[in-house]
């Protein structure tokens, strides 16, 4: 991953995706030691962090981490995540935020230089191709070396830059984990938000 010098860069972190992506690949995201390798690296203008978030329970396992984003450097977008039961009739929790993603960097692009997507969605390939019109460069951070591969062919060829998320990690690892065996292709119930690692978001 480059940097230019002084360039103004923004990230954009699709939570649930980011989640999915480094519990395949066996490590925990250190939030405090990410935004300080990014702000080594460039002129980080902001860090937004996106999740949707699930208010019918009375304590949610993701609320500690937005308090803490939301006090330590991080825009945090958050909005309540819909439940439903689907044809098995099992109990599934939705949560996209692709809408507020794409509002932000859309609006925010006229002040970048560089933009810095943390997600494997191919929903987001047009978003990218509308910054990349205003002469904003895209970087996509996500991974092929999950099972199946995180981030989708088209978004990948649509970015200026592509880089696997394990190979960055060191840089922001919390804790280092065993590789995990290899999740259903739903969510786990570790992080109810993740959706389908096709539609994460």
């Amino acid at each position: 991953m480059h940097f230019l010098q002084n360039e103004r860069t923004a990230l954009f972190i699709d939570g649930a995706n980011l989640y999915s992506a480094s519990r395949n690949l066996g490590f925990d995201v250190d939030y405090r030691s990410l935004l300080g390798f990014f702000r080594r690296q460039c002129h980080l203008i902001r860090a937004y962090y996106y999740s949707a978030i699930l208010e019918t329970e009375e304590y949610s396992p993701i609320k500690p981490l937005t308090d803490w984003l939301a006090y330590n450097g991080y825009t945090l977008v958050t909005k309540p995540a819909k439940e439903f039961t689907d044809s098995a009739g099992r109990r599934r929790i939705k949560g996209n935020m692709d809408i507020e993603l794409a509002i932000d960097m859309l609006e925010l692009a006229p002040k970048l230089d560089h933009a810095v997507l943390f997600s494997g969605d191919s929903d987001f390939r047009r978003l990218v191709e509308a910054v990349q019109r205003q002469c904003v460069r895209v970087t996509v951070i996500s991974s092929v070396r999950t099972s199946p591969p995180m981030v989708a062919d088209e978004l990948r060829r649509q970015a200026d830059e592509f880089v696997e998320l394990a190979d960055v990690a060191p840089e922001f690892t919390r804790r280092q984990m065993e590789p995990r065996p290899r999740q259903s292709a739903r969510q786990t119930p570790a992080e109810p938000y993740a959706d389908h690692p096709a539609d994460a978001g």
